[in-house]
């Protein structure tokens, strides 16, 4: 599994003292709350202050004095360690850790791998077979086992067949 979870992606500057605004990648705003190190652009950086408020999180991170320095973080990324990361609820799982899973049926019909997952209300996936890219919602009755131990995500194939668009 990765070392690093991508938690959000930085916005804006918010105010003049180096505060960035950022649009959270986790479950809840506040989980942001629960990382000491941030991580933009491969530079490691201490996390000062974190809160959260409106569906958004706001950082202040060392190094990061002013609107000026803020405004150079407009856009990126923020990674935070898999090891502060709070546990994800019963049936969540981290996005990084469904990329690459092999997506089977239960009479074992090899589908193709998620390449992506698209947040939204109901999870959309993206599959490859290796010649096209379908896409297919995480909704109750077509995912029916998720086991990121061993990189495999379980459809009902009729369910999927009915769901699934192609790209």
């Amino acid at each position: 599994m990765r070392e690093k979870l991508v938690i959000g992606q930085i916005l804006k500057p918010q105010g003049i003292r180096g505060e960035l605004k950022v649009k959270p990648l986790l479950d809840d705003a506040s989980d942001i709350k629960s990382f000491r190190t941030a991580f933009v652009d491969g530079k490691e950086y201490r996390i000062l202050s974190a809160r959260a408020g409106g569906g958004f999180a706001y950082l202040t991170l060392s190094g990061v004095a002013d609107r000026n320095a803020a405004e150079l973080l407009r856009g990126k990324e923020v990674e935070g360690l898999r090891q502060e990361a709070p546990a994800p609820a019963e049936g969540r799982y981290y996005i990084v850790d469904l990329i690459g899973c092999e997506v089977v049926t239960k009479t074992g019909v090899r589908m193709g791998e998620i390449t992506d997952v698209l947040p939204a209300h109901t999870d959309i996936f993206v599959l490859s077979d290796g010649k096209k890219e379908i896409m297919f919602p995480a909704a109750e009755g077509v995912v029916e086992d998720v086991d990121v131990e061993k990189k495999q995500i379980t459809v009902n194939e009729k369910r999927f067949n009915e769901v699934a668009a192609e790209q």
